[in-house]
């Protein structure tokens, strides 16, 4: 390992600071205190594995309600947050003053109210006295002054503004105006309801983030993360760009144990680019994909920045669900990443960086297809294997299995441990080599088994999400406590005990980084929720919908634009489950609405992914783009510019929004069978990848004008064949409602079933609009409508909304008790749809040829064109 330089040591001081500051905390006070805060942070943990594990219901000991337990959640995130958060810059850093003191413990027992006067609360429901209005009106002040000191000024300054639309209603212009509310009316609802502070969003914070988080701390802290950048560099480092490659799988890797743009940036940046400057990357450039890289770890299943889980609760559809319609946008994008750093380098004729094995390319592929194929056959014999286990042992099964898991991890331990001891030079180093492929991927096969244990518990066992992370933490603090010893005892170099000891400090530092890693996320889905209350409280969702109504003139294209560009200003400066939680409060009703008296009828997963896309987009953009300014820091280049050119870099996740709500195949949607499935990964894989070489305007050789053009109508036609197979066929056929009885009962089981319905709303203005109404089980008609909460009754031609059950899913789509059902839209019977991907590929074929031709008759303008030096 070399010594690195003392300019670098200073680079990565700076950059581990801005990531404490933004992440974990900046104050590091003496040693007594700063063990009385890992006891507190690792009680959190704790306190998280207790209530989701079975343990409390089983035993009857220390049970809390979801209340309760949303209120303790936060007492300690409020806590944590006043002690490792100094006020100021000029705060002193290595002490916890008075004051802080006083706010963290005033904060804690107004957090904790809701948990200490529960009972008392619970037998006057609306009817707050004084204490009640001052502790919430005093627990919102230091909640706002504990999210300004963790996350920053941004999301202070949106909750302080929806606060202040709630007492000053009445002097709102007309159009956003309303009545206003008392201070007691606001503060109860704000601070004693879960409507507010303590709703949904916390609760899904309390309930499943946490845990999640937890996980990918002991994972990070166990070795994974740097296992994960270790393998990407062996596998990828030696290709054309091979250190941009690389940080862009390494960057997927950990976004999916991360929640934090930052962290993933840091974590990974600071390895990758030094490299990638090294290779002929321009500095912004290399921060920019590394920024690209790890936002987009925020939209990767399983845990998408935590968002996943609020989707859950938002959208209604379980979490298998989400993840599935998630999946392809996300691997797409980071396909089409990969391939914009390779036309990067071809156009600085790049090379990659040197190999320390010489194995040929042949026996390369050889081994890399045999490692998959057994993956494969793996994976097979532990699906069927672990099925008949089930079935012959039934109750019993349970500890077959997890004697075979503990073998398994105990023989990949062995496997591991036969391999050398690797580690990555410093990137600054005059010379640099790429590890060995084969040792390096399987020293931490073992990780692998974590993460198999929670799609194992999530996708098979169908667990609830906390208690499968539950389950999936509780193994991975029982690798990371075993995994050193048994290494040690298996390389015979002694030292187990030693080994043993440090496994277990590295138990206790994971279950304390899990804590800390979660006090942002605590105060932000906490600090989000007063945005949530007060859109319940006022309808000033209603008010959005009208605004962005008016502006965009009824024209669909330019509502989604607008909505898309207020998503992208929301979400300046907010962490990932903030963001989602603003924006998907905010936008996505506007989406639903107007989309509906448009016809455009789309799933409500479609809608939220699609205003979660543009909230994410402003961790990349200027001027608050934060994730830009910490790679901008590792990289030394200027913070705008990285950021200017991490979006540029972006654009292909721009895109994808717009197109998945028109073509809901992308979310793997209403796909009709394997061969559909297969026809709709490869055209949107190609499609990306089209899209990237249009915007990088380079293909085979730098393209002309016009063929880039022919490269975006090529993208457009292969995301998006409806759009012209639509002014040939008509999509749908309308029918009248008195046949949808029959089509109700006809249609196949978890379908949907376009509706066209009209009345007057509460505000006296005539609706018409269409619904895409969900039908569950087979059954009749009445209790398929039933199941999504509408009843109705025939009326002539149309049918009359009798009841629409609260909360359900028929109300999410806005149909109201006394409206009509007066049509129903079945699909026309039309050739299929993606025949217009045959004058695509034809399209395709032919630029091919066009810059084939010319890339032969100047053999070296590929070799020459826009030629950079290595910085």
């Amino acid at each position: 390992m070399n010594t690195k330089t003392a300019s670098t040591a200073a680079a990565d001081a700076d950059v581990n600071k801005l990531v404490a500051e933004n992440d974990i905390g900046a104050r590091s006070p003496g040693p007594v205190m700063s063990r009385f805060l890992l006891y507190v942070a690792i009680a959190w943990s704790v306190f998280q594995l207790w209530i989701a594990s079975p343990l409390p219901f089983s035993t009857g000991v220390l049970v809390f309600n979801d209340t309760e337990t949303r209120a303790i959640h936060l007492s300690f995130a409020v806590f944590l947050a006043y002690m490792a958060y100094p006020a100021f810059k000029g705060s002193p850093s290595d002490r916890i003053p008075v004051s802080d003191w006083v706010f963290a413990l005033v904060g804690t027992f107004c957090a904790a109210y809701l948990f200490v006067f529960y009972r008392e609360l619970a037998t006057r429901p609306g009817q707050p006295t004084m204490m009640d209005v001052y502790t919430g009106l005093v627990g919102m002040v230091l909640l706002l002054e504990a999210t300004r000191r963790v996350l920053g000024l941004p999301m202070v300054i949106v909750a302080l503004v929806f606060l202040v639309y709630t007492f000053g209603g009445p002097y709102m212009p007309d159009m956003i105006a309303h009545r206003g509310f008392s201070l007691n009316r606001a503060m109860s609802h704000q601070w004693l309801t879960t409507e507010g502070v303590f709703g949904v969003a916390l609760g899904v914070s309390s309930s499943f983030i946490f845990l999640f988080v937890l996980f990918g701390s002991l994972l990070d802290k166990a070795g994974a993360g740097n296992y994960f950048i270790k393998s990407a560099f062996a596998l990828l480092g030696h290709m054309r760009g091979g250190p941009a490659k690389a940080a862009v799988l390494s960057s997927a890797a950990t976004g999916i144990i991360s929640g934090s743009s930052i962290a993933n940036v840091v974590t990974t940046g600071t390895f990758t680019i030094p490299l990638m400057k090294r290779v002929g990357y321009r500095a912004d450039q290399a921060g920019a994909v590394e920024v690209s890289s790890s936002v987009n770890g925020q939209l990767m299943p399983p845990v998408m920045g935590a968002a996943a889980f609020l989707m859950v609760e938002y959208v209604g559809i379980p979490y298998i669900e989400v993840m599935k319609h998630a999946f392809l946008p996300a691997i797409i994008s980071y396909i089409a990443l990969l391939y914009i750093v390779h036309l990067e380098a071809l156009k600085a004729n790049m090379v990659g960086l040197p190999r320390r094995d010489t194995g040929t390319t042949s026996s390369r592929l050889v081994s890399f297809g045999l490692t998959i194929a057994g993956f494969i056959v793996l994976s097979g014999a532990v699906y069927w294997g672990i099925g008949w286990i089930k079935t012959v042992m039934g109750g019993g099964a349970v500890w077959v299995i997890g004697v075979g898991l503990l073998t398994a991890y105990v023989g990949l331990l062995w496997f591991g441990a036969k391999q050398p001891e690797l580690e990555l030079d410093d990137p600054d180093a005059p010379v640099f080599e790429l590890p060995e492929t084969g040792p390096t991927v399987k020293s931490g096969l073992h990780y692998l088994l974590a993460v198999v244990v929670l799609i194992w518990c999530l996708m098979v066992e169908q667990m609830s999400p906390g208690l499968s992370a539950f389950w999936a933490t509780l193994f991975m603090m029982f690798v990371i406590v075993t995994q050193k010893p048994i290494i040690a005892y298996f390389r015979g170099h002694g030292g187990v005990e030693q080994a043993t000891k440090q496994g277990g400090a590295d138990l206790v530092d994971g279950l304390a980084a899990g804590a800390r890693n979660m006090i942002g996320i605590g105060v932000a889905t906490a600090a989000a929720g007063i945005i949530v209350g007060t859109v319940s409280l006022t309808g000033v969702g209603l008010i959005m919908t009208e605004v962005v109504e008016l502006l965009s003139g009824g024209n669909l294209m330019l509502m989604l634009i607008l909505v898309a560009f207020i998503s992208l200003i929301l979400g300046m400066g907010l962490p990932t489950t903030a963001n989602y939680i603003v924006v998907s409060t905010l936008m996505a009703p506007v989406v639903v609405e107007l989309g509906a008296q448009s016809g455009l009828l789309v799933p409500l997963i479609a809608v939220h992914l699609f205003v979660f896309y543009f909230g994410l987009m402003a961790d990349v953009t200027p001027p608050v783009g934060l994730a830009s300014f910490a790679a901008a820091a590792i990289a030394k280049a200027d913070p705008l510019k990285t950021g200017v050119t991490a979006f540029f870099y972006s654009m292909r996740t721009a895109i994808l929004p717009f197109l998945f709500i028109f073509n809901t195949q992308l979310l793997l949607m209403d796909l009709t069978g394997p061969m559909h499935l297969v026809l709709t990964v490869v055209s949107a894989t190609v499609a990306m990848l089209v899209f990237a070489a249009a915007t990088q305007g380079y293909f085979i050789v730098k393209s002309r004008w016009y063929e880039s053009l022919a490269l975006l109508l090529i993208t457009f036609t292969l995301f998006r064949p409806g759009y012209w197979w639509d002014m040939v066929y008509p999509p749908y056929m309308e029918v009248p409602a008195s046949q949808m009885g029959q089509l109700i009962e006809e249609a196949p089981v978890n379908t949907s079933k376009r509706l066209w319905i009209e009345g007057t709303n509460l505000d006296g203005k005539d609706i018409r609009k269409g619904v895409l109404l969900p039908l569950g089980e087979q059954g009749t008609a009445r209790e398929r409508m039933a199941s999504a909460g509408v009843n109705a009754l025939a009326q002539g031609d149309a049918m009359l909304i009798t009841q629409v059950k609260f909360g359900s899913k028929a109300e999410k789509l806005g149909m109201e008790q006394g409206f009509r059902i007066v049509s129903a839209e079945i699909p026309a019977d039309r050739p299929e749809k993606e025949w217009m991907f045959i004058p695509a590929i034809a399209l395709l074929a032919f630029v091919v040829l066009l810059q084939r031709a010319r890339k032969r008759r100047e053999p070296g303008a590929a070799a020459n064109l826009g030629k950079t030096t290595p910085a």
